[in-house]
Formats: C-alpha cells, structure tokens, sequence
C-alpha cells in the first residue's frame, strides 16, 4: 500500500526529548483524524519506545535516537530506533516486569505497554548495535 505521508526526525537521547517524540507521533497521525482515544493509544506508546531507547539502549551516555512515522489511509507505522547496546534476549526483555535497570525503579512493563496500545509490535536488536521497536496503530475497527 502506497503511503500517504512519512517523516523522520532525530533526537539526542535526553529524557526531555520523550514528550517532543510522543507529540510530534500524534500531531503526524491527527492528518488522517483519528479518534482522541487513538491519539492517546499513539502518545503512549511512543513514549514508551523513546524511554527505553533512552534509558536501557544508551544508559548514561548520549547517543541519538531515529523516530521515522508512515501514514497509510488505514493505520501509523512508528518506527523507533536507537544506535545503543541493544538486546541479548528479546523474549526475556518482553516480560512483564523484566528490567535492566532496577537501580532506576524501573517497572519492566515498557513492552507489556506498547503492545497493549499498539495493534502490531514488532521488536529487532543486535547486541552492540542497538534496537528497531516497529508498531502499528490502525484508525478504524480491526
């Protein structure tokens, strides 16, 4: 399916730039006006792949971080990518309250979250390499 829209933006891998990715995701998916709870569903989601490029991908370094959106007439496709130490173990980083970063209070649920939000998530990763997290939120009833 053509796509009717796309863009791509970079960031620094700062915790402020997770709200800027988060707004920008849904200021590029109203185009196609989706519902408010979609909207929401989006901004969620988002914010959860940016913090873990962010938090698990680069730690306490900085590095930067590829958020690219696809709008088709039917659904979003969000791709989010970092460049950090990426993910030994996918399936181990998808359980629930699986962290690596207990030092942080984190909760283990930033993969629980988005595939709760999202319609589709597909998670890739090398170690030393970094991680792609590609989801799908479709607009209409599936």
């Amino acid at each position: 399916m053509q796509p009717l829209n796309k863009m791509r933006t970079e960031f620094l891998s700062k915790s402020s730039n997770e709200a800027f990715a988060r707004v920008v995701a849904a200021a590029f998916a109203a185009q196609q006006d989706p519902s408010i709870d979609i909207l929401a569903d989006i901004r969620t989601a988002v914010s959860e792949a940016v913090t873990n490029a962010i938090v698990h991908g680069y730690g306490d370094r900085e590095g930067i971080v590829v958020m690219e959106c696809t709008l088709y007439p039917d659904y979003i496709e969000i791709l989010v990518e970092d460049f950090g130490k990426g993910i030994e173990d996918i399936e181990k980083a998808k359980t629930p309250l699986f962290t690596t970063r207990p030092d942080l209070e984190r909760s283990g649920m930033g993969f629980t979250v988005m595939e709760t939000f999202m319609d589709e998530l597909e998670v890739a990763s090398n170690t030393g390499e970094g991680t792609k997290i590609r989801m799908k939120k479709f607009f209409g009833n599936r």
